[in-house]
């Protein structure tokens, strides 16, 4: 049991690990200044792509919940993340971004019955602390527009996560990330439209090669990754899992791009990994429920009635 639980953290983990190499494709790969078209070129043809490989659409409530979970896991998220990353430096966005953990703990708790350990709250501030040394410049300018985004972005992006947890779809895996992320995609590309215009008419062959990697990589197997981990695990683990995109992110800008990485950072890379070890060892526990009144004996014909299930 031990054993497979590490097994899916590990896969779950390749997520986040993902998108954590999405500032360097941007940056090295994508046309400049186009960061919502980066998001709706990642997210559409993957959701569509899931789909047709799996061939089923949404049944019943799954229509609106998978526009609901797909606005908060990818669309208003990438929106929120666009304002935040032009309004503030990257170091604040990551900082504000790393109290994802704790929010999602706290809905946990309040949607699913998850018990916050102080132990919770000790991995989810220890997280932040070693993000702000791992991101976070001493020349740092604070934007009340971009923090509000900011901050919006990990309440959406958690609320998405224990939706995501308390919905599950009877639908295989792979169609129910091809609905959010179709259904993200079409909500982000009116935005994209209003706010960058009509897509280049040239795109080179690093640009395709880029939005390929951000089509199938970033968004069809990181996303089927990650939601095969938020039905596995619990919630609040799966969202300390974010904060392994920081440190990739920097760590690639130091291997690839010849970034300085300073003792400070080093020091913040430990302390991440550190509260993301803590959050996964810790065995979840549901919070007691009210003890009920014991049930009257029923006998007689009335006994043969099924119970209504609630």
């Amino acid at each position: 049991m031990l054993r497979n639980r590490l097994g899916i953290v590990l896969l779950t983990a390749l997520a986040p690990a993902i998108w954590g190499s999405t500032y360097l494709v941007t940056t090295e790969l994508l046309p400049p200044g186009r960061p919502l078209l980066a998001g709706v070129i990642r997210a559409l043809p993957a959701g569509l792509l899931l789909i047709a490989l799996t061939r089923r659409l949404p049944k019943g409530s799954w229509w609106w919940r998978s526009l609901v979970l797909g606005a908060l896991n990818i669309g208003a998220f990438f929106a929120l993340l666009f304002i935040a990353a032009y309004r503030l430096p990257g170091g604040v966005a990551a900082t504000v971004g790393a109290v994802q953990p704790l929010i999602a703990a706290g809905l946990a708790a309040g949607l699913l019955g998850d018990r916050l350990t102080p132990r919770t709250l000790v991995s989810g501030i220890t997280g932040v602390v070693g993000v702000s040394l791992l991101v976070l410049r001493a020349n740092a300018r604070l934007d009340a527009v971009g923090v509000t985004a900011a901050l919006a972005g990990a309440v959406v992006m958690a609320t998405g996560v224990v939706l995501s947890k308390r919905w599950t779809s009877p639908a295989p895996l792979l169609a129910t990330t091809g609905w959010q992320l179709t259904a993200g995609g079409l909500l982000l590309l009116p935005v994209a439209l209003i706010v960058e215009g009509a897509p280049p008419s040239h795109l080179t062959g690093d640009n395709l090669l880029g939005y390929g990697y951000l089509t199938l990589i970033g968004a069809a197997l990181a996303y089927a990754l990650w939601f095969r981990g938020i039905r596995a695990l619990p919630s609040t683990s799966v969202t300390f899992l974010g904060l392994l995109s920081p440190v990739v992110a920097t760590a690639l800008g130091w291997l690839v791009l010849g970034q300085d990485l300073s003792a400070v950072q080093g020091l913040g890379a430990v302390i991440v990994l550190g509260s993301l070890v803590a959050a996964q060892t810790q065995r979840p526990r549901a919070a007691t429920p009210p003890t009920a009144p014991t049930a009257p004996t029923v006998s007689g014909p009335a006994a043969e009635h099924p119970a209504v299930r609630t």
